[in-house]
């Protein structure tokens, strides 16, 4: 909007609302104009994000049908990304694997059937 649009708007909006009310009818509006800002990012975020994992997994197909061999710079960048998230997702299971192995060595049996009992 233009700045005589602006003041068209405030004019019809201080008319119509009176003064007491036009301050809470701004914030509400703006308020209303952020979360839409926001959930047109947040929505804009994972459609990108949908798109990179399409793209990769494009990407990761070609690659198998060339047999991972002779390559173009492209798809090594792809199928080394994919690699790494995979390994970063064994290695965050490692992790939890190992934390509940020590927490399984430290329970007495009575911890586990009061576990139990809620699931």
């Amino acid at each position: 909007m233009g700045m005589w649009e602006l003041v068209v708007v405030f004019i019809v909006g201080l008319v119509v609302l009176g003064p007491e009310r036009l301050p809470v009818a701004i914030r509400t509006v703006s308020r209303w104009v952020k979360t839409a800002k926001a959930m047109a990012n947040s929505v804009k975020a994972e459609v990108s994000e949908e798109l990179r994992v399409h793209e990769l997994h494009e990407n990761l197909k070609k690659a198998e049908q060339q047999g991972l061999k002779d390559l173009s710079p492209d798809l090594q960048n792809s199928v080394s990304e994919l690699q790494q998230a995979a390994q970063s997702v064994t290695h965050s299971y490692k992790k939890a694997k190992a934390k509940l192995l020590i927490i399984n060595k430290q329970m007495t049996q009575s911890e586990y059937s009061t576990l139990f009992s809620y699931i």
